[in-house]
């Protein structure tokens, strides 16, 4: 009686752990990715941070899951400074309006007694917290406006040839590895890959399919106004010093329903201003996913948690996975590994 008692036991753990499979959320998936998928993500530790991401890709991709997403619905949206590229010491465009200052600081000898630009010309970073909003939207216009389109994605894309301050390495080299190969390894898998960023839109469109994958239509950002120019023989779009829209914080959602018209069910960011941009993608849909990158390395990139303190505390009650830049990622950096993106 006693062994036909135990069988009995068995039997019943055995169908309650079956039941409770069946019921598993996507992030508490099998931890087992399939076959297909070892190979992928090849800059990420073994980890629970890149079983995340398999799982879960896994899920959606497959037809027979309770998770599967039609191939048109798999829509990934990334922040730009901080998630896909270096944001210290600070964010590309401040960095490149900052040297613009340097540049044109000849053209404008009023400058040297003039706020904010003295101040920039005697060394001091442009960054949001050195200096107010008011100041950086007065260097943009002073830097970045008043020319076409075209004019300015030429010289976006000559400054990205110029040196990092810490790494000594061009700007173009200063993307992340490890969200390359995550945006490779989406869009194999039938995503469609968006960037959604408070910079301005032209500002990374100029680069965006060079280094990303990502091709200008599918970057969503901040803009200035337009204006066509025409000619006997030519056409141009001229831009403005007058600010149409600045992408972040509840920003982010409205742009992403305007501009592409599709709740995403993957958003990566990294700082406060994406998290309307999570929320918009994860609340009410089990079938997606916030990812968040964790600055926590201080040699081989910055640590730092400023910015990024509100959507930390929120991380755990929707969900979202944070990923550690010092644990997660074997290299971080295209050039610690031996390589380089080319534009």
């Amino acid at each position: 009686m006693k062994g036909s008692n135990s069988w009995i036991w068995i039997s019943l753990l055995c169908l309650t752990a079956l039941i409770s499979a069946a019921a598993l959320p996507i992030e508490a998936a099998p931890k087992t990715a399939p076959s297909a998928d070892q190979d992928a993500l090849p800059s990420w530790c073994d980890g629970p941070a890149r079983m995340f991401v398999l799982n879960y890709v896994a899920n959606v991709t497959n037809t027979g899951s309770p998770y599967y997403v039609e191939s048109e619905e798999r829509i990934a949206v990334f922040d730009h400074d901080g998630t896909l590229c270096c944001e210290m010491p600070s964010p590309f465009m401040l960095l490149f309006m900052q040297d613009r200052v340097e540049d044109l600081a000849l053209e404008h000898p009023e400058w040297k007694m003039q706020e904010p630009f003295s101040a920039l010309l005697s060394g001091r970073i442009l960054t949001q917290s050195n200096f107010s909003t008011k100041e950086i939207l007065q260097v943009y216009a002073a830097t970045s406006a008043n020319m076409t389109v075209d004019e300015y994605t030429q010289l976006v894309r000559g400054w990205l040839n110029t040196s990092h301050p810490r790494f000594g390495r061009a700007y173009r080299e200063c993307i992340y590895q490890p969200m390359l190969d995550l945006l490779s390894y989406l869009r194999a898998s039938g995503f469609k890959t968006y960037i959604v960023t408070e910079s301005n839109v032209d500002f990374v469109r100029a680069f965006s399919e060079k280094l990303y994958g990502i091709p200008p239509e599918q970057v969503v950002g901040s803009s200035w106004r337009y204006q066509f120019e025409e000619t006997n023989d030519s056409s141009s779009i001229l831009m403005r010093p007058e600010i149409w829209n600045i992408v972040d914080g509840p920003a982010k959602p409205t742009s992403i329903q305007l501009f592409i018209g599709l709740r995403p069910i993957l958003a990566y960011g990294n700082s406060d201003g994406d998290m309307q941009m999570l929320e918009f993608a994860t609340d009410g849909n089990p079938r997606a996913i916030g990812l968040l990158n964790h600055h926590d390395d201080a040699v081989r990139e910055y640590a730092y948690d400023q910015g990024a303190f509100n959507v930390s505390l929120m991380a755990p009650q929707h969900g979202w996975h944070q990923v550690s830049m010092k644990d997660d990622w074997k290299w971080i950096f295209p050039f610690q590994m031996g390589g380089a993106a080319k534009l």
